[in-house]
């Protein structure tokens, strides 16, 4: 098995990009999910209701800011806030405090989703951590929406796309991988054998494999257009449903922060068990 591709999503639900390498931190890649758009009162603003924001494509600048280019504002160009003045927000369950990109990048955000929006970075990423249950104390995760990393197979995926050729709707099929919004696609497995996989290797890295990841609206929504339609969630609901949600990908968290891994490093599955018949846990 071989890493086929690394994708970095330098805001939560925009546009992210492919790269060739990408260091691993105890959050997640460098440079993935640092930044969030909230709302007036902090809360957490996705493309689960504003699909529109996977129209907005954010490209960290070499002296380390971050240019905003959307069909549907002016591009603008955002330093790195400094920290120095810190506002509280809320991902789902967690609260904690991160650093306001300005009143321009406000502006430009709250015109993006038609209301009051701010965008914000979390200087610190040590303040949030994923669920102690698939979890050690000692893990830390940015603004992904619960663990480090997203791990996603082209098994799985090619499996998925012929359920959904013979399915009710095949004209939305195939669906891309950029659906699931993987931080590393894996090449060369059977379907499905990542719900099995608990440790694996990547190049130079070790991770956990802690929890399979439960899909949403998002992942029916194409991300050229921002239309949304039915698949892939219909067909994984024939396939992949249990406990009330439809399941794809599972979620990492490193053992070996500050490794690099590479698009063709060999993958290595230290430990697994059989692929369950139920949710990949």
């Amino acid at each position: 098995m071989t890493l086929a591709a690394i994708n970095r999503f330098p805001i939560k639900s925009c546009r992210g990009a492919a790269a060739s390498e990408a260091v691993v931190e105890p959050w997640g890649l460098a440079g993935d999910r640092r930044w969030l758009v909230v709302d007036e009162d902090g809360v957490l603003i996705t493309a689960r209701e504003q699909p529109r924001m996977l129209l907005v494509v954010p490209t960290p600048t070499s002296d380390g800011a971050l240019h905003l280019a959307s069909p549907d504002a002016p591009e603008l160009t955002v330093p790195v806030p400094g920290g120095d003045e810190l506002v509280p927000v809320r991902v789902w369950g967690t609260e904690l405090l991160a650093a306001p990109a300005g009143l321009e990048a406000a502006a430009w955000f709250s015109k993006i989703v038609g209301g009051a929006a701010r965008l914000v970075y979390l200087d610190d990423p040590t303040r949030r951590h994923p669920n102690p249950q698939f979890a050690r104390p000692t893990d830390y995760v940015s603004f992904a929406d619960g663990y480090p990393l997203l791990l996603a197979t082209t098994g799985s995926l090619h499996q998925l796309n012929d359920w959904i050729a013979v399915g009710p709707r095949p004209e939305e099929g195939p669906v891309p991988m950029i659906r699931f919004r993987p931080n590393v696609v894996i090449d060369g497995s059977d379907p499905f054998a990542e719900d099995g996989w608990r440790r694996l290797r990547i190049g130079a890295a070790t991770f956990r494999a802690v929890k399979g990841c439960d899909r949403c609206v998002m992942t029916t929504t194409d991300a050229d257009t921002a239309r949304r339609g039915k698949e892939p969630i219909t067909t994984l609901a024939r396939y992949r449903r249990w406990d009330r949600a439809t399941w794809f990908g599972m979620n990492l968290i490193p053992d070996t922060p500050g490794a690099t891994i590479h698009v063709g490093d060999d993958v290595e599955i230290l430990d697994e068990v059989p692929a369950p018949d139920g949710p990949p846990r």
